[in-house]
């Protein structure tokens, strides 16, 4: 049975329901994850999405900031999160469908403004969260499981606007690529996204700060949507709704899709 994920770091799930309420509407994915939810799990309106037919909701919250939230229109069971790097923070939840699958929804820090660990402590927290990562990831090696998530780095070159002026900045950084691949090999995972669109630039965020955001294009691919290898041959149809970007109000991220016939 054809199985639709999409994932969006919404930035406020209370600001922004009417977004989400759209979103499934007109495009009606079987399970969304969503990323800085800003919210007590109590006070998602997970009224407003059941109303749609998302009945299952897997969350973790914290007043104001960070967490993570996967609603779906099919059952789904709890099976836990990490605090990778000790950081007390909602970045991280498990469920398990019916049919065996598990799917890990991540919202990784940003890292702060500077590449540099010894002068920025958020910079630190970011490696050493991806680091954890790859380590769970090695202790674990996951089978039929869908990792998605803002995972905040863009790793490849067509994964932002600008290769060599992005070499500094934050979410490109070798060494946070390189962190990332590292995590990404030790579970095994494929960049499902790449691996439906391998050709060409493609972005999942533009910045606030950009008078027209659209005509800049100054975009980077910070969601990304993985699999085991055990089933993603059974992945298909990957895409970014660019067009949400453009809705009123809206997140400075785009939602990811990808379809898995499971």
């Amino acid at each position: 049975m054809p199985t639709t994920l999409a994932t969006w770091n919404i930035n406020s799930v209370r600001l922004r329901a009417g977004l989400v309420e759209k979103l499934l509407s007109e495009q009606a994915p079987d399970v969304l994850c969503l990323q800085e939810c800003k919210s007590p799990v109590a006070k998602i309106p997970h009224d407003v999405f059941a109303a749609l037919g998302y009945h299952h909701m897997v969350a973790r919250g914290e007043k104001g900031y960070n967490g993570v939230a996967i609603l779906s229109k099919l059952p789904l069971e709890d099976v836990g999160d990490k605090d990778f790097a000790g950081l007390g923070h909602a970045r991280h939840v498990a469920a398990k469908l019916e049919n065996g699958l598990t799917i890990h929804n991540f919202y990784v820090p940003a890292g702060g403004d500077i590449p540099d660990r010894e002068k920025n402590v958020k910079f630190g927290q970011k490696l050493d969260y991806v680091a954890e990562m790859r380590d769970w990831f090695a202790a674990e090696r996951p089978e039929k499981a869908i990792l998605v998530g803002d995972l905040n780095i863009a790793p490849m070159e067509d994964d932002v606007w600008d290769h060599k002026k992005m070499l500094k900045v934050i979410s490109h950084t070798p060494v946070e690529v390189e962190a990332l691949q590292q995590a990404q090999d030790a579970g095994g995972w494929v960049d499902v996204t790449r691996k439906d669109l391998p050709v060409g630039k493609l972005y999942s965020w533009w910045s606030y700060r950009a008078r027209d955001w659209n005509e800049a294009n100054k975009g980077r691919r910070l969601d990304h949507v993985w699999a085991t290898p055990d089933i993603v041959n059974a992945s298909h149809s990957s895409r970014v709704l660019r067009d949400a970007r453009g809705w009123e109000k809206p997140s400075d991220h785009a939602p990811v899709f990808a379809t898995f016939d499971l």
